[in-house]
Order: structure tokens, then sequence, then C-alpha cells
């Protein structure tokens, strides 16, 4: 084991020892020196020969017939003929060969590489007496406080406890642009501190940050085959041996051993067994270094065939900034809003978060009233006490679960809202309606330019799936041209959607923001999650768009399409190699030496080819600024 762990250590310089030996041998013939021509061919097969003949050696104990095993009775058979020129330059070809290989395929994990390197090594820790002392990262203690300075790494997963700045979040989400960042706010292991000083309590540590999980992540999709690769691995474990098969044939058949070695060497599946699996690797460093996380080449392959594309709507189609942009009051003009803030005081919804932060700008008084009890009905809203008054918050169906009825002007009222765009919340105080509050949310910046282009890629229908009325829903999907719509679904009702089409034949990607809608995720053939870096959407679905970006979406897509693509391109290239060298053998074109220059260069080709994945980048859509401008869009 020493001895081949040393030989695989300098397989480099054996490589290049065998060179030059090849090139006194040439000398030799050259000049007519018979014994320095035979010698230096001699050395140079026997010297070459022992790396490959050692990898052969490991995978037969393995029960696995390998391309070295091939190799190997190949030399042996020309050497035994006295064809030393050609052993040597086979085993040369085959060395130098994987010397190529293996520097190519380094440029193709290129992106995979510099990901890990990213990773914080050390961390400033905050001590209880203000002294600060650097140490591994992976001694940091959830809870502890790290200091961040301007240039550094920052070490952990975290909340900012004091000082402010711009991070650099490019390694969680591929995009450069520096976030403004203050006390309360979130901050990310590896992102980097462009400028400020920041106080961080960890919250996550080591393998547990997000960059933590998203490396690991990456790592493992290199690692998870696409069904091209399976079928070449299932190709190769009986192609091999039949070449073997054929090699004997041969040479039985037309006495000729000469011959049934080349078609050994001929007969090398090198090409068709690295083409699939480089295209995998490449197409999946590109995903990640332009913030598309895809779960290995079998998701890759899957989202190539996908031709129905279902969207949630809120923090998806939409940003998910609301704000309160219409107020209905009945009778008191106050009470409806204050008791729905103080409801609404108690949750993190972004509906929630408007009405509070319109409250607030009024200067209404809330957080005296006595919340006694809150019960969210899923799908209406929120029934609660607040105390001495039944408050129910929530849509018109809340209101006739509990025979509240809205009188004309106030069905008027809603009907208008909707109509704007606007989500809408209706406010019953001691069964009557108090309040109507429209709510806003803007859709995403280039939304519908990029579903244009997701049709250009080929997906066939787009589809949007809301928790919202029927009214805003048509208006948002008239804005953004979108196929077909359903409104005002509960989570279950959405998963049965995609099941219908699924049952119709039609491969489904749903993107959703990773957590509400995780059981649509799980459903669909690809589920995508708008991630914005949470560690939800990266472990919940297929794809995770780490920005968020809809130029990522399409860049998802094409990437996808294209790396299925070159993946069908190496197939083509390695199986016409073969065809044309055993033409080039049955022709008398091809011999042994010659067989393998090309089987090397088959395997070359492959990886360049697929190395173009490495730079590929679709181009962004242009945006209608002054559409942009006047896309006001209600949140579901």
């Amino acid at each position: 084991m020493k001895f081949q762990r040393y030989i695989n250590q300098h397989t480099n310089q054996i490589t290049l020892i065998t060179a030059g030996l090849i090139g006194i041998g040439l000398l030799g013939s050259l000049f007519h020196t018979g014994w320095l021509y035979t010698v230096a061919f001699i050395a140079a097969s026997i010297i070459s020969a022992v790396p490959i003949m050692l990898r052969a050696i490991s995978a037969l104990r393995f029960k696995t017939i390998s391309i070295e095993l091939l190799v190997s009775i190949a030399v042996i058979g020309a050497f035994i003929i006295g064809e030393y020129n050609e052993s040597a330059i086979v085993t040369f070809l085959f060395l130098f060969g994987t010397f190529l290989e293996n520097k190519t395929l380094a440029k193709t994990r290129h992106s995979i590489k510099d990901l890990t390197e990213m990773a914080p090594t050390t961390a400033l820790v905050v001590a209880d007496d203000g002294q600060v002392e650097e140490t591994d990262v992976d001694f940091v203690d959830v809870g502890d406080v790290v200091l961040v300075k301007t240039g550094a790494q920052v070490p952990v997963d975290g909340q900012i406890v004091a000082g402010s700045g711009n991070v650099n979040e490019a390694s969680i989400t591929g995009e450069a642009k520096p976030a403004a960042k203050a006390v309360g706010d979130s901050v990310y292991s590896g992102t980097i501190l462009d400028n400020g000083t920041l106080k961080v309590k960890a919250a996550k540590v080591g393998d547990d940050t997000t960059f933590g999980k998203i490396v690991e992540l990456v790592e493992d999709a290199q690692d998870t085959k696409s069904p091209a690769e399976k079928f070449i691995d299932r190709f190769a474990t009986y192609y091999t041996p039949a070449v073997l098969v054929i090699a004997a044939l041969v040479g039985i058949i037309f006495s000729d051993f000469r011959l049934a070695i080349t078609v050994l060497v001929l007969g090398c599946p090198g090409a068709l067994v690295i083409g699939a699996p480089v295209s995998n690797v490449a197409g999946i460093g590109n995903g990640a270094k332009h913030g598309v996380l895809v779960k290995g080449g079998d998701v890759m392959n899957t989202l190539s065939h996908v031709s129905t594309v279902v969207f949630d709507k809120t923090g998806t189609l939409t940003e998910g900034k609301t704000a309160v942009t219409h107020l209905q009051t009945y009778g008191d003009q106050q009470i409806g809003l204050r008791l729905a803030a103080a409801v609404e005081n108690q949750s993190d919804h972004p509906l929630a978060k408007a009405v509070v932060a319109f409250a607030k700008s009024k200067q209404l008084k809330f957080t005296d009233l006595r919340v006694v009890s809150s019960n969210t009905i899923k799908g209406r809203g929120i029934a609660a006490q607040v105390a001495q008054h039944r408050v129910l918050i929530g849509n018109q169906q809340l209101m006739a679960d509990n025979q509240i009825e809205l009188s004309d002007r106030q069905t008027a009222d809603l009907h208008r809202i909707q109509r704007q765009g606007s989500s809408s919340v209706i406010v019953a105080v001691d069964n009557e309606v108090q309040t109507i509050i429209g709510i806003s949310d803007v859709i995403r910046s280039g939304v519908k330019e990029s579903l244009q282009q997701l049709k250009k890629l080929g997906v066939k229908k787009i589809v949007m799936l809301t928790g919202d009325n029927q009214l805003t829903a048509k208006a948002v999907a008239e804005q953004l041209q979108i196929d077909e719509v359903h409104a005002e679904l509960l989570p279950e009702q959405k998963v049965t959607y995609v099941k219908e089409f699924q049952a119709a034949g039609q491969a489904v990607a749903f993107v959703g923001d990773g957590i509400n809608d995780s059981p649509s995720l799980a459903t669909a053939d690809i589920g995508i999650a708008m991630g914005s870096g949470t560690d939800v959407a990266v472990e919940t679905s297929d794809v995770v768009l780490m920005s968020s970006s809809f130029n990522e979406l399409v860049h998802a897509f094409g990437l996808a399409k294209k790396t299925v693509l070159n993946t069908k391109e190496n197939i083509v290239i390695a199986v016409g190699t073969v065809a044309f060298l055993l033409i080039g053998l049955i022709a008398g074109y091809i011999y042994m030496a010659s067989g393998m220059l090309v089987h090397e260069a088959s395997i070359l080709v492959v990886i360049f080819n697929a190395m173009r994945l490495i730079h590929y980048q679709i181009k962004s859509p242009k945006i209608d600024l002054d559409q942009v401008a006047n896309q006001q869009v209600k949140l579901s």
C-alpha cells in the first residue's frame, strides 16, 4: 500500500521520465543506434506501466474491470511481441492524458473550490469583561459575541447587537452589492464586512451555519448522479468486460495477437465514462457561482424537462414589502384599527407588520390593550378577545363563517380595494364591521420579462396559486400575463392543483418561499425556493435561489437545459470516437499508438466541452421601468 501511495504521488514525475526516455529512444533511431533505441523504449514501457498496473490491480480487488486493466493487458501483449515503442507510447499517452484530465477537471471544480476556501477559519470572541480573543472558528459556541472588523469575514450566523456597516453577501446570495446592516439585523457566516464594525451574537456556528450548509449541499450535489451517468455506469459495467472478450475472439479467429491488443486499446470507454460526470460538475459549479444551488445531476435533468411552472405570489412574484394603502372606517374611526393592531402586534406575518406600522404612524395607542386570547384560523384570519371585545380580523369568508354580513357600501368598498390590486383585511368588533384595510405589495422588478424568458426556454404553462381573493389574483395575473390563476386556496388545495398538473402528464416546478409552501415544494417534480439565505429554504427544496432573484430563476432553467445538452454532446463525441477508431482499424489506418492518441484526445475534447458550462450566463431581460413604477399588487 505504501509503495502504491508513493507511486500515485509521483505519477507526474514518472510521466516526465517516460517522455524523456521516449525522446532518447527516438534519438537512438535517428542516429541508427539500435541498442539505445531498444533499451530506452523498454525502460519507458516498464516505468510507465507500473502506476497503470497498480490501479488495475486495485480495481480488481473491488471486482471492477477498469480501463487501466485493458491498457495493462495491451501493454504486456505489445511487450511480449517486441513492440516496445508501441507499449511505451501507449503508456505515456495514457499517463499524460490522465495528467491533462486532472488539470482540466480541477478547473471545472474551480467554483466549488473557491466556495470552500471562502469559509472563515478564525473569530474574534468578546469575553464578558470586554476583552477580545482570537480563536479557531470551531471553538465558537452559540451565544458567544464575536467582533467583526472592516474587511473581515463574519464567522457565524447571528444577530447584530452593536455597530453597523455594509456587508457583502455574495457568498450567500450571489449578489455582490453590499447590504446595509444595523443592530437587530441578521448576518451570515462567510459574508464580508465592507465597512464599519459589528458585534454579532452567534445563533449558528460551524457546519450548522447557512454557509456551511451551502458548501455541504454543493459538494453532495456533485456526487448525485444524473440519469445519463447512472446509465453509463451500468453500461460500462458490461461494456469493459465485453471488450476483453471481443479482443480475445479477434486474436483467436484472425490469429493476430497485435490486432487483438489494438482492439483493447481502441475499446477503452474513457471519454464515455467521464463525459457525463464532468458536465454535471461544471453545471453545478456554474450554478453555485451565480447563486443557484441545484441538488445534483438528477435534479438538473428533471429541471430541464419542466413544462409547467407554478408560482406562489407573496414573497415570490411580489417583494413581500407591505404597507397599508387604503383604510375605510365605519362608525368609530379608531377602534377597529387600534384593536387590530393590538392583535397583530403578536404576529410576525407581513400583513400584521403592515397594520402595526400603520397604527404607529397614526400615533394610535394600542400596546395597553390586553389580548386575552387569539386563535389563528387557517385560510381565514384571526379570532381574538381583546379586553371586553370580540375581534375578528380576516377575509370575507371569516365574516360569513361568523354570520357577519357586509352592507352594500362595505361590499362596494371591499371590491374597489381588491380591484386596485390590494390585499383586503376586514376588521369586525363585536359582530360589526368597523374597518376594511387595504395592504399593497410591489411586484418584483423584471418578473414579467423573466416569465417571458421562461416561455422562450421551453416552459409551456405558467400558473399562479394564491390564498388571496379572486379579484386581486386576476389583476396580478393580467399584469404579468400568467396563463392560469387559482385564488382563495388553502395550502393543501395548492398541493391538489400540483398533483392535477402532474396527473395530466406535465413536469411541474413549484416556486415558493420555502417556508409556507413546503407541502407544494415537496409534491412538485422540482421544488424551487426563493431562499434569501434561509436554511429552511436550503433544506426543503431541490433548487435554491439564494438572493430570491428572478434572474437566478431564468439562469437555473437555462443552465439545466444547457447542462443536459452538454452531457448528450459528450456522449455523442465518445461514441463517435469509438466508431471512428473501429472504422480506422478495419481500414488499416489506425494502430495501437495512434488509437491511444485519438482516445486520449477524445477525453480532453469532452472535458473542454464541459468546461464551456463554467462560463455560461444567460442575458438578463430588458425591464420596462415605466411599467414597474405602476405595479402595485396585493400580498396573499
